[in-house]
């Protein structure tokens, strides 16, 4: 079929379909770690550590330089510009770090053509509501794709998780979450998407990891990898852990790999919850008029 406009080369869309596919192999999700300087500010004042560039590179460190298993969980890191040129204690650049773990790193849309449409959870409407926007969002976005004839082989969506407003009384399980969330997806997601990396949305890391785990779940056909892209759910408990101090570099990858493990668990549909999961992981992470 003859195309009136520039196409991919073979080897382009291969490289493309092959990149998306390992960003989301065998339950592997996305770090999220592309935070503003500004936000990263906001993220240290919480812990009262101050907002220098060693310090938002002291912490990106403990992150990226625990042991070889990360592999197992993260498939892919998207960083901030800053981040992109940053280097451990040893002088070594990050990227290059994570890129020998076997993760595809760059920073926004840097890994394959990402798609985030946001459904943000600032209000009080119910989850129906939510999800009657997020199918008309969805769709529109898909159309637009589809007219401008992207390749979606090579793509993988970023969309927000079916839920309530942050200020809505009602409240629903996790259960709720999927169904709403998978049929929203199933009426406007083409089967040709490799996969659909959740944002958590403000949620709590242990609510993001729930509800993740019900999604994988729920009994709908589900032609995707449905797996995460957590920035705010996969740090929170690894922060409050490392608090500025170099002596908290343990307890702070433990509580790093702890939380990406659940995500990876929860990405095949087999977390279990424990009961007691840490005050820091069940501590809502939801900002009013949240910007990146």
């Amino acid at each position: 079929m003859a195309y009136p406009f520039p196409a991919l080369t073979p080897e382009q869309k291969k490289e493309l379909s092959e990149i998306a596919q390992r960003i989301v192999a065998n339950g592997k999700g996305i770090l999220a770690a592309d935070e503003s300087v500004g936000t990263m500010g906001n993220r240290l004042q919480r812990i009262q550590v101050e907002n220098t560039e060693e310090n938002r590179r002291q912490f990106r460190e403990l992150l990226f330089t625990v042991d070889t298993s990360i592999n197992q969980s993260i498939g892919g890191v998207i960083l901030f510009h800053e981040t992109l040129y940053q280097k451990d204690s040893q002088g070594k650049l990050f990227r290059n770090i994570l890129r020998e773990k076997g993760i595809v790193v760059g920073i926004k849309n840097g890994l394959v053509p990402i798609v985030e449409p946001e459904v943000i959870p600032d209000g009080d409407h119910d989850m129906e509501h939510c999800q009657y926007v997020t199918e008309k969002v969805l769709a529109a976005v898909y159309k637009a794709l589809n007219d401008h004839h992207v390749y979606l082989e090579g793509t993988l969506l970023k969309p927000n998780m079916v839920t309530a407003g942050h200020a809505c009384t009602k409240k629903y399980t996790p259960e709720q979450v999927a169904m709403a969330t998978v049929t929203a997806l199933h009426r406007t997601i083409p089967a040709a998407v490799p996969g659909i990396c959740f944002l958590s949305g403000g949620m709590s890391e242990e609510d993001a990891t729930l509800n993740l785990n019900a999604i994988n779940l729920c009994p709908l056909p589900k032609p995707w990898k449905l797996s995460f892209s957590f920035g705010r759910a996969l740090q929170a408990s690894a922060l409050a852990a490392w608090s500025g101090k170099a002596a908290n570099k343990k307890a702070t990858q433990e509580a790093f790999m702890k939380r990406a493990l659940a995500n990876c668990q929860a990405a095949r549909g087999q977390y279990v919850h424990s009961g007691s999961p840490g005050a820091a992981s069940t501590q809502s992470l939801f900002t009013a008029s949240y910007t990146y």
